[in-house]
């Protein structure tokens, strides 16, 4: 049976965001055996986030693990379409596109710390969270990756 996260398009993009973390972080994100479905489903089921958005000019979240979507407090079809600024209260969305201008300049960023909300207004702090640039094998950028297990409550 087909669910979000396992259609074709959430399979390649998987790989794509899979081979991009090995790119540029020169570590796996998750074991990767199996195949590309199996490592998929792995890394939906991974206690640790990883969410990601695409290129647009205001990019939209097109993939969030369940530990993502349970800590945004969304469903899939929420998640995958929320533009990704709305993570961020307004007043630490400057920050968040400071840090993500970095990380594509850069390639990625790691030890990123900053203020997020849930869909239903809950904050908290995430803590030591590597973002990175996104890429097919051509090398063409097509969105950022961020990936964290460490975050607190502030409300």
């Amino acid at each position: 049976m087909r669910t979000h996260w396992n259609n074709p398009s959430a399979v390649k993009w998987c790989q794509y965001l899979l081979d991009s973390y090995t790119h540029w972080i020169k570590l796996e994100l998750i074991e990767r055996t199996g195949t590309p479905l199996q490592q998929t489903e792995q890394l939906f089921n991974s206690a640790f986030v990883v969410a990601s958005h695409g290129t647009e000019d205001d990019p939209i979240l097109n993939y969030g693990n369940q530990a993502a979507l349970n800590l945004w407090m969304m469903s899939w079809q929420q998640f995958t379409q929320t533009p990704s600024r709305l993570t961020a209260e307004s007043p630490n969305r400057k920050e968040r596109a400071r840090m993500l201008e970095q990380a594509k300049t850069l390639g990625y960023i790691s030890d990123y710390r900053g203020i997020r909300i849930s869909s239903t207004g809950k904050r908290f702090l995430v803590e030591q969270a590597t973002i990175w640039n996104i890429h097919k094998p051509d090398g063409t950028t097509i969105g950022q990756g961020a990936t964290f297990s460490s975050w607190k409550y502030l409300d």
